[in-house]
């Protein structure tokens, strides 16, 4: 019998030569094995060979087609015209105000004077300094709730945040449970924490209670990891009666929460925190980078009375302390109020940029709120989230497919998450008018095209 191996070796020749095109969907599984004349069990190890080479990709209920974008990150042969000559990156997501540098250059200038500069040069402990711990406090102080100083911990961003909260929660092989779609990061932090992913059953107010107590039923879950606020990518909010409901059910069942709140600095008047509903066991994670800068900033975790060590220890073991320069500059700027002038700017930003979203993407299936530096774009028929990402890209427009957060590799939406805080406003309105006439426009030719 021929080798798998060899069947997969002339597929993938097929491809490069373009004999298969990209969005080309490959005969079922026994229609290719009695064309071949293999087993239907040597065909299936032929997909999945396809599947491991980042050739294909399998669809549930739908087949496996031949992506639209080689394993190098580049375009698939041309399916829409060349690209334009200026890049629009709608992936990236990293707001920045008008001013923004005027903004920040006077708090560092009093860091760069020879006294002040040798102590931010030295290394910054996990626990920070007594002014930074109420710099933060008082940042991340909501109606009703306020961190303890005492519980707040620092590394060198909101990422970093994450991955030693939940590498002091969860043992190799454990299991975490997240939202159905989730921050692509933070699939690979488990990845290397060796953490499973769990997706949780969820509706249109997110992750349901229930969804919590069943997964932990069938194994324990280890933690959560969830964003109540502006979620990523959907833009959703959870109401205060889910987030209740949520507190619940982990008190109950005693599981630890990671709650990502990078994003809520844009929605002054959402709901509490988890952290305020179950403080015993949220751990609160945010960062400077989206509310300031990406390129000088710090991440920030507030974690329940009693569990500051171990989180610190799992800073320091990571290498993924905060430094000092940068610690003192947040001090500096949260203390004279740069951060806030940056946040009220950076609310007007995005409600501009949504309003770009509404006006240029109308009558298309969107989904986000007002507030929110991203959107959530179920394509149209018969786009898939892979080939439009490959014509948007022809188009010279980076997206993020929506493959990149899906948590369950079963299901696979139809969609992609649009980044509006990079570009600028007339770039973004040129992208989203191009991708706008790409949906209309590629979709009868994708079909034709077969």
């Amino acid at each position: 019998m021929e080798d798998y191996r060899r069947i997969a070796d002339r597929i993938t020749a097929d491809i490069g030569s373009g004999r298969l095109r990209p969005g080309q969907r490959l005969p079922p599984q026994r229609a290719f094995a009695r064309r071949h004349g293999i087993a239907a069990s040597t065909a299936g190890r032929v997909y999945a060979e396809l599947v491991r080479r980042g050739l294909v990709v399998g669809e549930v209920g739908r087949g496996t087609f031949v992506r639209a974008t080689e394993p190098d990150g580049q375009p698939g042969r041309s399916l829409t015209e060349a690209a334009a000559a200026t890049p629009v990156n709608l992936e990236l997501n990293y707001p920045s105000a008008p001013g923004q540098s005027e903004l920040l250059a006077p708090a560092l200038a009093s860091l760069l004077r020879p006294d002040a500069l040798t102590g931010a040069l030295r290394p910054a402990a996990a626990a920070g300094t007594g002014a930074a711990r109420e710099a933060v406090g008082a940042l991340l102080a909501t109606d009703g709730w306020r961190p303890d100083p005492a519980g707040l911990l620092f590394t060198g961003n909101a990422r970093q945040a994450i991955a030693a909260t939940l590498a002091s929660l969860v043992r190799p092989g454990g299991r975490v449970g997240v939202e159905p779609l989730t921050y692509p990061l933070v699939k690979e932090i488990a990845g290397r924490l060796g953490c499973v992913l769990v997706p949780l059953a969820a509706d249109d107010g997110g992750p349901l209670a229930e969804s919590v107590a069943a997964a932990h039923r069938t194994a324990p879950l280890s933690a959560l990891y969830l964003q109540p606020t502006l979620h990523n990518p959907t833009s959703l909010t959870m109401d205060a009666e889910r987030r209740a409901r949520l507190a619940d059910v982990v008190h109950s069942l005693g599981i630890p929460v990671v709650e990502d709140r990078i994003w809520s600095f844009l929605q002054p008047a959402g709901p509490p925190p988890l952290a305020a509903l179950a403080p015993d066991l949220v751990h609160l994670v945010d960062g400077l980078s989206k509310r300031v800068a990406p390129g000088l900033t710090a991440g920030f975790t507030a974690v329940p009375a009693g569990r500051a060590e171990a989180v610190a220890r799992a800073i320091r073991s990571g290498g993924w302390s905060a430094g000092s320069f940068a610690l003192e500059a947040a001090v500096r700027w949260i203390g004279d109020g740069t951060v806030a002038r940056l946040v009220d700017a950076k609310r007007r930003d995005a409600a501009r940029r949504q309003r770009l979203v509404a006006e240029e993407l109308a009558g298309f299936a969107v989904r986000s709120d007002p507030a929110a530096y991203f959107a959530w774009w179920r394509l149209p028929a018969p786009w898939r989230a892979d080939t439009f990402t490959a014509a948007a890209r022809a188009h010279g427009i980076a997206v993020t497919p929506g493959t990149a957060f899906r948590v369950d590799p079963s299901r696979t939406p139809d969609a992609v998450r649009l980044g509006l805080g990079s570009a600028p406003e007339p770039r973004l309105a040129w992208a989203l008018r191009t991708l706008a006439g790409v949906a209309r426009d590629g979709a009868a030719a994708t079909a034709a095209g077969g």
